[in-house]
C-alpha cells in the first residue's frame, strides 16, 4: 500500500461546515474514517455528524495549526475558503484539492483565462476594473451581457445584466465598484454538468453528464441521463478531465458548461468550475454505485475510486426554504430518497435539503 494512502481509523479535516461537509462526514464515516470540521459558523450542520469541531475564523493561525495537527488530509466544501489558508494549512499538512485549484476558481477572470489557455470555449469576456473599462467592454461585446464580480459569486449572486438601454454606471454601482467581468451573453439550449473525480495518481472518472434546470438563479433540479448526443456527452467527460489533470487535482471536480446548439450540431461553452462536491451530483448518492461524496473522500485519501456507472435514470429536486417542510409526503412518495440537512432555520432562498426521484434505467 502506498505510504500516502489513508488507513480506516485516519481523520479528514474539512473546512466548512454546510451541508456539503455534512455529506462528506457522512460518507468518510461510512469508509471507517473520522471527521473534523472547521468552520467560524457555531451552528453548522455539519457538526452533528463529525467526530469533532472548531468553531474559529479562517485567519486565525493558532486555530487552524491546532486544526492541522489534528487530521491526516484537509479538504474543503466550498470554493470561498481564503486561499492563503490553504497555504497555511498546506506547509503542515496535504490540502487536496490543492492550492492552485482553489485559487483559480476563486476568481472568475483567473478562470476564463485558464480555459482560454487550454483552448476551452467560454463566453467572450472581459476584465473591469472601472467605469471605462465597463463601458468599453459593453461596446466591444455588445447588450444584453452580464457583469459579475471577479469573487465571492454563487446562487446568482454578485452579478447583473445589463440589457440595450440599462445605464451601465447604475449596473457598475450594484456591484459596488468591485474588480468584474463582463461576459457576453450566450444563447444556449441547456445547462449540462461534468462531475470528474481524480485520485493521487491521477487515476481519474466521470459520471453521467448532468441535465440542470435553475430557477433564481439557484439550481432547481438535476437530471441523468442529460438530453445530449452521446458525442457531446463524450466531450463534455474529455473537457473535465483536461481540466482536471491541467490543475493536477486531487478529488471531485464540477464543471458547469452550456450547451449550444448550432443548426444540427451541439457546441459546449465552459462557465464555471467547483473544486469540490457539487450539487448537481447529488443524485449520485441514490442513482450511480458510488457517490460523489464517497469518491471524494476515497480520492483525497488515496484509495481506488469506486464505480462511478449510473444503475438507474435520476432527477434532483433542491427543497428551498418551505419546500422542506413538505417531508412528510416525500418521505412517503415511492421511487423519492429524501435528503434533508438538518439546518435549523427555513429561510427563502436556503437549501434545506433535496430529494431524488429514482427510476428504471433507460439508456
Amino acid at each position: 500500500m502506498p505510504e500516502n494512502n489513508l488507513k480506516p481509523g485516519s481523520t479528514i479535516g474539512i473546512l466548512g461546515g454546510g451541508q456539503l461537509g455534512r455529506m462528506l462526514a457522512v460518507a468518510a464515516a461510512e469508509l471507517g474514517f473520522r471527521c473534523h470540521i472547521y468552520c467560524p459558523d457555531g451552528e453548522s450542520p455539519a457538526f452533528d455528524v463529525a467526530a469533532a469541531r472548531t468553531v474559529a475564523s479562517y485567519e486565525n493561525e493558532a486555530a487552524l495549526a491546532a486544526f492541522a495537527g489534528s487530521v491526516d488530509v484537509i479538504t474543503y466544501e466550498f470554493e470561498n475558503v481564503p486561499a492563503t489558508t490553504a497555504e497555511f494549512l498546506s506547509d503542515q499538512v496535504a490540502v487536496l484539492p490543492g492550492v492552485r485549484a482553489l485559487a483559480a476558481s476563486q476568481d472568475r477572470l483567473s478562470e476564463k483565462e485558464l480555459m482560454r489557455s487550454l483552448g476551452i470555449d467560454v463566453a467572450p469576456f472581459a476584465a473591469v476594473d472601472s467605469l471605462n473599462d465597463l463601458e468599453a467592454a459593453l461596446e466591444r461585446l455588445g447588450r444584453p451581457a452580464i457583469l459579475k464580480t471577479r469573487r465571492f459569486g454563487y446562487d446568482g449572486k454578485g452579478q447583473v445584466k445589463i440589457m440595450p438601454g440599462d445605464d451601465a454606471a447604475a449596473a457598475y454601482e450594484a456591484l459596488g465598484h468591485r474588480p468584474a467581468v463582463l461576459e457576453g451573453f450566450i444563447s444556449f439550449a441547456r445547462e449540462v454538468s461534468a462531475l470528474v473525480v481524480r485520485g493521487r495518481g491521477g487515476e481519474t472518472a466521470v459520471y453521467d453528464i448532468t441535465e440542470n434546470v435553475h430557477r433564481n438563479h439557484i439550481l432547481h433540479t438535476s437530471t441523468v441521463p442529460a438530453a445530449i448526443r452521446p458525442e457531446t456527452a463524450a466531450e463534455a467527460r474529455a473537457l473535465g478531465i483536461r481540466i482536471a489533470e491541467a490543475l493536477d487535482y486531487v478529488g471531485l471536480l464540477a464543471v458547469e458548461m452550456f450547451l449550444v446548439e448550432e443548426g444540427t450540431s451541439e457546441r459546449l461553452v465552459v462557465n464555471e468550475i467547483a473544486p469540490r462536491v457539487h450539487n448537481s451530483g447529488h443524485w449520485t448518492q441514490d442513482g450511480a454505485g458510488a457517490s460523489q461524496f464517497e469518491n471524494h473522500i476515497r480520492a483525497i485519501a488515496g484509495w481506488p475510486l469506486a464505480d462511478t456507472r449510473r444503475h438507474s435514470d435520476a432527477v434532483m429536486t433542491n427543497l428551498i426554504g418551505a419546500d422542506a417542510d413538505d417531508w412528510h409526503a416525500l418521505a412517503a412518495e415511492p421511487g423519492a430518497r429524501l435528503h434533508l440537512y438538518g439546518k435549523a432555520e427555513s429561510r427563502p432562498g436556503r437549501k434545506m435539503g433535496h430529494v431524488n426521484r429514482i427510476s428504471r434505467k433507460r439508456g
